[in-house]
């Protein structure tokens, strides 16, 4: 392990060197590392780095429950996030049709942007059920949030006609009192999820 750590170390050093000097662009180093030849000993030092460093990280996946549950609280809630993402993104079956670099970014921000705002209104219509439950003296504790999720979707309409009053007053989404609510939306734990009523996203349906 010291011995391959060691020369991949020195061999980075010398390849970095010569970048800053200008003798030799990132670009051909990317090349070198992806050419499998025996005299591309740079290839094979950084192959064998790999390989320890994964394996290092395997035996301690392996025996490490904690980690394995942290890990798979984590991907739960990515996997949930682009799920949702992918609900939200119905038309043209999701599928982006523009074959230009900054015209399918925007539509990716845009997507991601209409999801913030369904989980914001999620977690603010949770948030204020809470605060109801907690007002009629049920305990809403941690675990019970832990097993919250915003990423709701039985409540919005995505078809339809949408009306949309600009002079109605929007209430503040203040629910700060004595016994306050805490907790992160985007920190949910998503293994058990429970669902709770929200209010409803209103359309007509066609």
């Amino acid at each position: 392990m010291r011995n391959i750590d060691s020369h991949a170390a020195t061999a980075a050093a010398r390849r970095r060197a010569c970048i800053k000097a200008g003798m030799i662009t990132p670009s051909t180093i990317l090349r070198r590392l992806g050419t499998a030849s025996r005299k591309n000993k740079l290839y094979f030092a950084f192959r064998e780095l790999g390989r320890v460093v994964r394996t290092e990280f395997l035996l301690k996946y392996i025996g490490d429950v904690e980690l394995r549950r942290t890990i798979q609280a984590a991907t739960n809630k990515s996997e949930e996030f682009n799920q949702f993402i992918k609900w939200l993104f119905f038309g043209n079956q999701g599928l982006i049709a523009k074959n230009v670099r900054h015209e399918q970014r925007k539509v990716v921000k845009y997507n991601q942007l209409v999801a913030n705002l369904a989980i914001l209104h999620n977690v603010e219509a949770m948030t204020g059920v809470l605060k109801e439950m907690q007002g009629e003296g049920l305990p809403i504790n941690e675990e019970i949030l832990a097993g919250l999720a915003p990423y709701r979707t039985e409540h919005i309409n995505r078809y339809g006609d949408y009306t949309l009053d600009l002079d109605r007053v929007v209430p503040p989404m203040n629910f700060r009192n004595k016994n306050p609510i805490r907790f992160n939306a985007l920190q949910l734990d998503l293994r058990n999820s429970t669902r709770i009523p929200a209010t409803p996203l209103t359309g007509a349906r066609p």
